[in-house]
C-alpha cells in the first residue's frame, strides 16, 4: 500500500507540474495574441502611412507634369497669337494697300497718274506683307510630354513586403557559462548578405524552460552585434537560469527571434545572517563593520527621536532591546557573522573585501556548533584565514587553534574555493587568483561561511561562479590524501588528524 501511495503521489505531483505547465502556457498564447494584435495594428498603421507616402509623391509628381504642360501650352499659343497678330496687320495694310492701287490705276491724267504710281510703289514694296514668313513659328506638338508608367505600374504591381531575416539557431554546444560570464553563440540557418547586425536579449529566472509570463522579467538588450558570438559578462548569478534569445537584423528590419534558451548559471547565493552576529558588528545584507557602540548610539538616537517626536519607541532590529533578543549568537572577543545558508554538497565560491582601515578580519568557514566566545580557526570544526594589519601585517591560515603564518603579500580581497564533496577548502588572492591556502579533509557537517571582523569593515561578494582557474588547480590536487587536513603547494605547518 505505502508503494502505491508512493506512486500515487508522484503522478499527482507529476500532473500538479503540467498543470501549472499548462496554466503557463495559456498565460503564454493570451500574450502572444495580444501581441498579435498589437503588431498588426502597428503594420497596419505603417502600411497606411507608406501608402499615403506613395499617393503624396504621386501626386506631387502629377501637378508637377501637369504644370510644365499648362506653362509650355500657355507659351506656344502666346507665341502663335503673336505670329497671328503679325499676320492680321499685314493682311489689314495689305488690304489698303490694294484700294489705294485700284483706284490709281482709274486716273486718267498721265502725270496725276505717274505721281500716284510711284508713291503707291514705294508703299507696296515696304508693305510688311512681303516680310511675313508665312509658316507658324510654333508647332503643336505636344507628343514630347506624353508619359508612360508601365515600366512603374509593372513595379507597382509588383511591390511586396520586404524581406524578413531568417530566424538565427542558437547553437548550445557551443555557449558557455563560467567566471560569471555567458557566450553565446548562434549561426544563420542559410547565409544572408543582407543582416547587418544582431539583436541579443538576456533575462535571468529561477525557470528551466517556458518562462512565466506573471513573473517574467524585462529582457535586457544588447544590440548592434556584428558578431555571431557574444560574451556577457560582469553578471550576477543571483538566478538559477539566463534565458537569451537572438534577432537578425537588416538596415530596414528585424525577424523573428529565435527559440529561447536557457543556460544553467550555478552560483552560492547567501547573506549575512544579522540574527546571530556579535553585538558589536552592524550587519547589512553583504556587508559587516565593527562597531564599539554595540548598538547603543543607534539606540541613543532613537530614543531622542522617539522622545522629540512624542510617539512610543518603536522596536526594531537596529535598536539594542531587539538586537538583545536575537544576537547574542556571539559575545566576547568572537566578532563573528555567520552565512544565512549552508553548504551541504557541491563547489562554492565566495570573496570578501576589507575596507583600508580594516585592522583586523578572518575570513573562513565553520560547522552551525561554533560557540558563542570561539573564534574562527581555533576550533576544529573552523578553518579561516587571518589578516591582522594592527602594529604590524601578517597573513596567517588558522583551524583547531594552531596557526601557520604565510609569507605572502598582503591583499584585502580574499576568494573562498569549498569543494564539500571533495573535502577541499582554498583561499584565493582574488586579485591576481594566487593560491593562499589550502585545506584537504572531510566535512561531515554542513558548512556555514564564517567572518570575523574588528576596527573596520567587510563587503561581501555572493552569486559568483567557481572561477576558471580554481577549478583547473582543483582537478590537480584531486589525487591528495583526504584524511587528513593539509596544505597545498605550499609547506605546510603540522596539522593533527581532525575529526571534521
Amino acid at each position: 500500500m505505502s508503494e502505491q501511495r508512493e506512486d500515487l503521489q508522484r503522478i499527482v505531483s507529476t500532473l500538479a507540474n503540467k498543470k501549472d505547465e499548462i496554466f503557463n502556457f495559456i498565460d503564454i498564447l493570451k500574450q502572444t495574441i495580444r501581441n498579435v494584435q498589437v503588431n498588426s495594428s502597428n503594420v497596419f498603421h505603417e502600411l497606411d502611412k507608406e501608402f499615403d507616402a506613395l499617393h503624396s509623391v504621386l501626386d506631387e509628381m502629377k501637378e508637377s507634369m501637369a504644370n510644365t504642360i499648362q506653362q509650355e501650352r500657355t507659351e506656344k499659343i502666346q507665341a502663335l497669337n503673336n505670329q497671328l497678330g503679325q499676320c492680321s496687320s499685314a493682311l489689314e495694310s495689305s488690304e489698303e494697300l490694294l484700294e489705294c492701287a485700284t483706284t490709281i490705276l482709274n486716273v486718267k491724267n498721265p502725270t496725276e497718274f505717274s505721281k500716284a504710281a510711284r508713291r503707291i510703289k514705294d508703299r507696296i514694296t515696304a508693305c510688311p506683307a512681303f516680310r511675313i514668313c508665312l509658316k507658324p513659328t510654333i508647332s503643336d506638338n505636344m507628343s514630347h510630354l506624353m508619359v508612360d508608367f508601365t515600366l512603374e505600374r509593372h513595379v507597382l504591381q509588383a511591390l511586396k513586403f520586404l524581406p524578413v531575416p531568417k530566424v538565427p539557431e542558437i547553437n548550445i554546444a557551443a555557449c558557455l557559462v563560467a567566471d560569471n560570464c555567458v557566450t553565446v553563440a548562434w549561426k544563420m540557418p542559410e547565409e544572408d548578405s543582407r543582416v547587418d547586425h544582431f539583436v541579443l536579449e538576456y533575462k535571468k529566472t529561477d525557470y528551466d524552460g517556458l518562462a512565466r509570463v506573471k513573473d517574467e522579467q524585462p529582457w535586457e538588450v544588447i544590440d548592434y552585434v556584428k558578431d555571431y558570438v557574444y560574451t556577457l559578462s560582469g553578471l550576477k548569478f543571483d538566478k538559477k537560469y539566463v534565458t537569451v534569445r537572438v534577432q537578425a537584423c537588416n538596415k530596414a528590419l528585424a525577424g523573428d527571434y529565435s527559440d529561447p534558451v536557457t543556460l544553467e548559471t550555478k552560483a552560492f547565493v547567501f547573506c549575512l545572517d544579522d540574527t546571530s552576529s556579535h553585538l558589536n558588528l552592524k550587519v547589512e545584507e553583504n556587508y559587516v563593520e565593527w562597531d564599539p557602540t554595540g548598538g547603543r548610539g543607534q539606540e541613543k538616537a532613537k530614543g531622542k527621536e522617539n522622545k522629540g517626536s512624542g510617539a512610543s519607541p518603536k522596536r526594531t532590529s537596529s535598536t539594542r532591546s531587539a538586537v538583545k533578543g536575537c544576537r547574542d549568537r556571539f559575545s566576547g572577543e568572537s566578532y563573528t557573522v555567520l552565512g544565512d545558508t549552508a553548504i551541504e554538497s557541491g563547489e562554492h565560491y565566495w570573496e570578501a573585501t576589507a575596507q583600508k582601515d580594516c585592522k583586523s578580519y578572518s575570513v573562513g568557514v565553520t560547522y552551525r556548533n561554533l560557540g558563542k566566545f570561539d573564534q574562527l580557526g581555533k576550533t576544529n570544526s573552523s578553518w579561516c584565514i587571518h589578516i591582522n594589519n594592527w602594529l604590524q601585517s601578517t597573513l596567517s591560515a588558522k583551524h583547531n587553534n594552531k596557526s601557520k603564518t604565510l609569507d605572502l603579500p598582503i591583499t584585502d580581497r580574499i576568494g573562498v574555493y569549498c569543494n564539500f564533496d571533495g573535502g577541499q577548502l582554498m583561499f584565493y588572492n582574488a586579485n591576481s587568483m594566487e593560491l593562499l591556502y589550502a585545506f584537504k579533509t572531510k566535512f561531515t557537517q554542513p558548512l556555514l561561511p564564517g567572518f570575523m571582523v574588528w576596527c573596520g569593515g567587510l563587503s561581501v561578494s555572493t552569486c559568483l561562479q567557481v572561477p576558471s582557474v580554481v577549478k583547473a588547480f582543483q582537478k590537480s590536487v584531486n589525487g591528495l590524501n583526504s584524511s587528513t587536513c593539509s596544505l597545498y603547494s605550499v609547506p605546510v605547518m603540522p596539522i593533527e588528524r581532525s575529526h571534521c
